[in-house]
């Protein structure tokens, strides 16, 4: 049985052009999947704790020495690392908004790179712990970007999935979705084609 991550990041939950989107890609997936699993991480609902130094203590600490809190930041990043390693393929939704990823995500993010856990360095360079595995990014944005030279969100986000090894990363784009003249309408049609295809 496959298994499906869905990661949420949309402050509009299910009125969220992101969130419309993956649902398209998770209905497509369960026909061609149908005996698949879909597991949804919703980093808006379920919020994570944001980076600060007590978090970073609590990931780099002695096991042997560690307080009960510094534990449960272990555990919940040893949680959400697992969720990827069970999952055969990773879908997440990623909003632009003040021209980077969801704050959300972020937390999630730096929740996952664990150096020794998810990544380690050597002489040649950082290498990533994980498995590689299929990783679709919906990026919808109120503007256009892509080409724009001023996407700060997709060039990062596969920075850091590669960092910890998913190198095998589609992303659909949605963009201009607050513009006129039938500029949604043909994004939101294009992406809609494309999430179709990848699902399948």
């Amino acid at each position: 049985m496959k298994t499906l991550l869905h990661v949420k990041s949309s402050l509009f939950a299910g009125h969220g052009q992101s969130t419309q989107l993956a649902d398209k890609f998770i209905a497509q997936w369960l026909e061609s999947n149908p005996d698949g699993q879909v597991v949804t991480r919703d980093l808006v609902k379920d919020q994570l704790p944001h980076l600060d130094a007590e978090l970073v203590a609590a990931l780099m600490s002695d096991p042997a020495q560690r307080t009960e809190q510094q534990q449960a930041v272990v555990d919940l990043s040893d949680s959400l690392i697992d969720e990827l390693k069970q999952a055969d393929q990773v879908l997440i939704g990623v909003p632009m908004y003040n021209f980077g990823v969801p704050s959300q995500m972020k937390s999630w993010l730096d929740l996952l790179a664990r150096s020794g856990v998810t990544f380690r360095y050597t002489e040649t360079g950082p290498v990533g712990l994980l498995q590689d595995k299929p990783v679709v990014l919906l990026a919808t944005r109120g503007g256009l970007y892509k080409e724009s030279g001023m996407d700060h969100q997709i060039p990062f986000l596969k920075q850091i999935l590669g960092f910890v090894g998913f190198k095998s990363v589609e992303v659909v784009y949605a963009e201009g979705l607050n513009m006129g003249d039938g500029v949604k309408e043909q994004a939101l049609t294009a992406a809609q084609e494309q999430v179709t295809q990848l699902a399948s």
